[in-house]
C-alpha cells in the first residue's frame, strides 16, 4: 500500500491541477470574448486631448449662404477652441506634429476627430482630421464652405451626401463638394479611422437640421416641415441636393 501512495498522490495532484486549469479557462472565456468585442468600440489612438468645440449661432450672412445651396436650416457653426501661437517654422519640430499634440473633438455620438488645423501648424491651405468613428458612430449632418476629401483604408461606411445615401467599403476616397450637406456612419464592426482633408487652414463646419441616421428625429422633422424622406439609392442614381 505504501508503494502505491506516491503514485495515487501524483495522480490526485495532476487531476486537481487539470480541473483548476479547466475552470480557469472557462472562467476567462467570457471576459476575453467581451474584451474582444469591446475593443472594437475603442479608440485606435488616445482621446486624451479632448476639447469642447466653439459653437456660434448663425448670423444672417450664414443663413443666406445656406439658403443658396440646400433646403435645410443651419443650426450652428463649430470651430476648434482656444488661442494659439503659429509656429515660426524655423525648426524641424515645427514641421512635424504627432497625434498626441493635436486637439480632439467629439462632433457626434461615437465620433471623435484628431484635428490638425493648418493655421496652428504652419500650413496656408491645408487642414486634416483623423477620426475615431466607433461602430454605429456618426457626426451630425453638416457642410463646409470648401471641398473635402475622405480617405479610408479599412471599414464600411454609410454616407449621406446631399439627399443621397450609399454604403461603401474601404479602401476608398470620397469627394464632397462645397456646401453639400453630408454625414457618415460606421456600419462596420471595427473603429474606423477616416482621414478628412480640406484645402484651407481653418477647421470649421456648419451643422444643419437634418438627421439622416436617426429615424425618429427625421420622422419628427418631416411631420413638422412635410419634407421628403431620404431614400437609400446608389450615388450614381440621384443628383446631389446642393444647387449648382
Amino acid at each position: 500500500m505504501k508503494a502505491f501512495s506516491p503514485f495515487y498522490l501524483a495522480v490526485f495532484v495532476l487531476l486537481l491541477l487539470s480541473s483548476c486549469t479547466s475552470r480557469s479557462a472557462k472562467k476567462n472565456d467570457t471576459p476575453t470574448s467581451k474584451t474582444s468585442t469591446e475593443s472594437k468600440a475603442k479608440e485606435t489612438f488616445p482621446l486624451s486631448n479632448l476639447v469642447k468645440e466653439n459653437k456660434v449661432t448663425p448670423d444672417q450672412a450664414m443663413v443666406r449662404l445656406h439658403a443658396q445651396h440646400h433646403p435645410h436650416k443651419v443650426l450652428e457653426r463649430r470651430t476648434v477652441p482656444g488661442p494659439f501661437t503659429a509656429p515660426s517654422m524655423k525648426y524641424y519640430s515645427h514641421h512635424a506634429v504627432t497625434l498626441d499634440k493635436m486637439p480632439t473633438i467629439n462632433p457626434g455620438p461615437g465620433e471623435y476627430v484628431h484635428v490638425m488645423e493648418g493655421q496652428r501648424n504652419g500650413y496656408n491651405n491645408l487642414t486634416i482630421g483623423i477620426t475615431e468613428t466607433f461602430p454605429g458612430g456618426y457626426p451630425p449632418m453638416h457642410t463646409h464652405e470648401g471641398e473635402e476629401s475622405h480617405v479610408l483604408l479599412e471599414g464600411d461606411i454609410l454616407y449621406a451626401l446631399g439627399d443621397t445615401t450609399f454604403t461603401i467599403k474601404a479602401p476608398y476616397m470620397v469627394n464632397i463638394p462645397p456646401m453639400v450637406p453630408h454625414a457618415f456612419k460606421n456600419v462596420g464592426e471595427e473603429t474606423a479611422n477616416l482621414v478628412v482633408i480640406f484645402p484651407t487652414n481653418v477647421w470649421k463646419y456648419d451643422v444643419v437640421d437634418y438627421f439622416p441616421f436617426d429615424k425618429s428625429k427625421q420622422a419628427k422633422k418631416q411631420d413638422n416641415t412635410q419634407g421628403a424622406p431620404s431614400t437609400k439609392v446608389a450615388v450614381s442614381d440621384k443628383k446631389l441636393s446642393a444647387k449648382n
